[in-house]
């Protein structure tokens, strides 16, 4: 029986990335190496009973989705068991690099892109479901997500966009009512649970590993399909300066000076995310080069975590344990790394495009190297900002850089939760009168094992306090200016592994009351909500210290 038209049938899709690279439309879903091709046609894998858990409002006003009339009828579409009109979806071709390795061909093993929306604001929101079956790059595996996995993607997604730190968004959360067999610390004790999807949506989920590929391969017909598109579909305002309109022909040297563009870009907003996820106290986990963005968006939330006891060294990924790569303070230079990765993978575009004398090799090193510079520069120059900021202070300086490097290393040495230092801050009495006792006593809960600060570190701890307080009154800012500033940027709520377990724990006993909670509660980040202190801004429990899903999270999902 024909389904009756409703709202969803409203969204206008565009798809311009089938459209304006080469795809493998056989709609073969067995795993295969796929040449030549930014895609495969895919279809989902209907799923038994979809039940909508939650949804985002915001992203779906953004969409043009005012609300959802038909709960079931939105629960089939964003679980792949209807397509819209408009829809082609799709599986994306791409590589990477794993943990400092080339891991060959990767793509889209349980992602799905359903299409780009044009939305009423004008822009394009690309929809993409997250466990809706294999597809030709599952690699043997079934291309489906549980539940956990799914609620911790859900909720980060719309946490961290709250945070304001660049993300993609997630629509919906759907579950299947169908099983999912995992291992979830690859123990050797695989278990069913509840599958689940996840509709994200960005702009565009390019990644490195999109240019990686097709460069590895030789194949620059792709690579130069792949450049041409996003710059026509994210840099619009650079296409007529290089001649890449529609049926133009491109100015002598364009391309390469459009490279030189868009690598630049991608460089300043990956420095930019850098500086937001250590604003934050924001591990990844998995920063593989097909984990991270062109468009400088926190993309896939697999075994991430927020620092807790404050550790630069610490990793939330069971994966990752040993090596420790993708620890929480060696997120820049990773970046930076990655950065350099996509270099080399553009490099042989940009050599052509800068013509066969030795000077249009010379060029494109010069263009990769300059963006790799310009990495750096806005990183320090964001980090210091934000440090000063997070301080309290109107500039950054020695006095802010000194500061900062003594508190930090002081959170370290005393067991000191990063979130509720930094909140607390705010709330230390900074005037010459105030006590050395008042000052310590505002810091009060923001160390692990006691409600105040411990007496054998108080002396370190007061010395600490009375330059800041010094260097406060120096800096001659309005009290409440100032409380009101780093409050701004010190959230009070972040996503705590434990809480989101919590959640989980609940969700899978058929409760999803904890999951809408969550996604309420961390749309104001920053606002101190009363009525959930006691709930919420909590440092994490003794009995979640080893608990999985709590601390150290494996990629099973």
């Amino acid at each position: 029986m024909a389904t009756a038209p409703g709202p969803l049938d409203a969204l206008r899709f565009d798809n311009s990335y089938v459209r304006e690279v080469d795809g493998d439309s056989s709609g073969v879903a067995r795993s295969r190496q796929v040449e030549h091709a930014g895609w495969s046609k895919a279809a989902a894998t209907p799923v038994s009973n979809p039940r909508l858990v939650a949804w985002s409002a915001e992203v779906a006003a953004d969409l043009g989705l005012a609300g959802i009339e038909d709960a079931r009828r939105f629960a089939q579409v964003f679980a792949g068991n209807e397509t819209l009109p408009g829809m082609q979806p799709f599986a994306a071709c791409y590589g990477g690099h794993q943990f400092g390795h080339w891991a060959g061909q990767l793509g889209d093993g349980r992602a799905l892109t359903l299409g780009e929306v044009l939305t009423p604001s004008g822009a394009r929101q690309e929809l993409q479901l997250k466990g809706a079956g294999p597809t030709p790059y599952s690699r043997g595996s079934d291309g489906r997500a549980v539940l956990r996995s799914s609620i911790r993607e859900f909720l980060c997604s719309e946490a961290m966009h709250h945070l304001g730190v660049p993300t993609t968004r997630a629509l919906s959360l759907v579950r299947t009512g169908d099983a999912v067999v995992r291992d979830i610390l690859y123990q050797g004790d695989p278990r069913p649970e509840p599958g689940a999807i996840v509709c994200r949506v960005a702009p565009s989920f390019l990644r490195f590993g999109h240019f990686e590929l097709p460069a590895v391969r030789g194949d620059l017909n792709l690579l130069g399909q792949l450049m041409v598109h996003a710059l026509r579909r994210h840099h619009p305002e650079i296409v007529p300066e290089f001649g890449l309109q529609r049926g133009a022909e491109p100015k002598p040297g364009a391309i390469l000076g459009a490279i030189g563009v868009f690598f630049k870009t991608v460089a300043e907003r990956t420095a930019e995310l850098m500086d937001h996820w250590m604003r934050v106290g924001f591990v990844h986990g998995v920063m593989n080069t097909d984990n991270l963005s062109i468009l400088g968006l926190t993309l896939d939330y697999g075994p991430y975590g927020w620092i807790d006891v404050y550790d630069p060294d610490w990793t939330p990924n069971t994966t990752d344990a040993q090596g420790r790569r993708y620890r929480f303070g060696h997120q820049p230079m990773v970046a930076h790394w990655n950065l350099l990765q996509l270099a080399r993978a553009l490099y042989p575009l940009a050599a052509e495009a800068g013509g066969a004398d030795a000077g249009g090799t010379d060029r494109a090193e010069a263009a990769m190297r300059e963006g790799l510079d310009h990495y750096q520069q806005v990183f320090d120059q964001r980090a210091g900002d934000t440090l000063a900021a997070k301080l309290g202070l109107r500039a950054f300086g020695t006095e802010a850089a000194d500061l900062g490097a003594r508190l930090h290393l002081l959170m370290q040495r005393h067991d000191t939760d990063m979130t509720r230092l930094y909140r607390a801050l705010a709330r230390v009495p900074a005037g010459a009168e105030a006590s050395p006792e008042a000052r310590l006593a505002a810091l009060g809960g923001a160390f692990y094992g006691t409600e105040a600060v411990p007496e054998a570190v108080t002396a370190d701890w007061s010395t600490w306090l009375n330059d800041w307080t010094a260097q406060v009154r120096r800096d001659a800012r309005e009290p409440a200016e100032r409380v009101a500033a780093m409050n701004a940027v010190n959230p009070r709520y972040v996503l705590r592994n434990f809480l989101a377990q919590q959640a989980i724990d609940a969700a899978e006993q058929g409760d999803d009351t904890e999951v809408n909670a969550l996604l309420d509660l961390l749309r104001r980040p920053y606002d101190d909500q009363p009525e959930h202190a006691q709930k919420y801004d909590q440092r994490r429990p003794e009995w979640a210290r080893n608990k999985p899903g709590c601390s150290m999270l494996s990629c099973s999902s």
